[in-house]
């Protein structure tokens, strides 16, 4: 298994895994944007999202989606990890380790404070997953709220004079 930054060429393979996460995930009506989208998006000037992939001989078989984010109170950078995905043929390889370690130690090169990620509440295998690597469930009683497309245009509009 090989860990390596993500190349232009391998854009429609991450894309295919993508849409397996979304599948697995049960949140494939929540995929809207494009393969040409995320390809602008990890290799525009500058990129704004970073993407490790694991290659088992030939073969893509795995991803990792991350990008900085900040923590004001401790004035340093966190990376946060949107995607975390192998695929059901390679899972037990050492594929998600791999990717997730690649993952850390750029947070570390980067001076980061941590390293951050959401998990849905009934995926047991990833909690399991992540929980045996030595990661720790956040203590903190913070709700995750969002603005989609129309809240953020109402939100935009809201200070403007009527």
């Amino acid at each position: 298994m090989v860990v390596r930054a993500a190349r232009p060429a391998d854009l429609p393979r991450v894309w295919e895994m993508l849409n397996g996460l979304a599948l697995y995930e049960r949140l494939t009506e929540y995929v809207s944007g494009t393969r040409e989208d995320l390809g602008r998006h990890l290799f525009g000037t500058p990129p704004i999202v970073e993407c490790l992939v694991a290659e088992r001989g030939a073969e893509l078989v795995g991803y990792a989606l991350f990008y900085p984010t900040y923590s004001s109170f401790r004035t340093r950078a966190i990376l946060w990890l949107e995607d975390l995905f192998v695929e059901r043929s390679a899972r037990g390889s050492g594929a998600g380790r791999q990717l997730l370690a690649a993952v850390a130690r750029r947070a570390l090169e980067r001076g980061c404070a941590r390293l951050d990620w959401n998990v849905l509440d009934w995926n047991e295998p990833s909690i399991q997953f992540y929980e045996h690597v030595g990661a720790k469930r956040a203590q903190i009683d913070w709700f995750t709220y969002s603005l989609e497309e129309a809240g953020l245009k109402a939100v935009a509009g809201a200070d403007r004079p009527s």
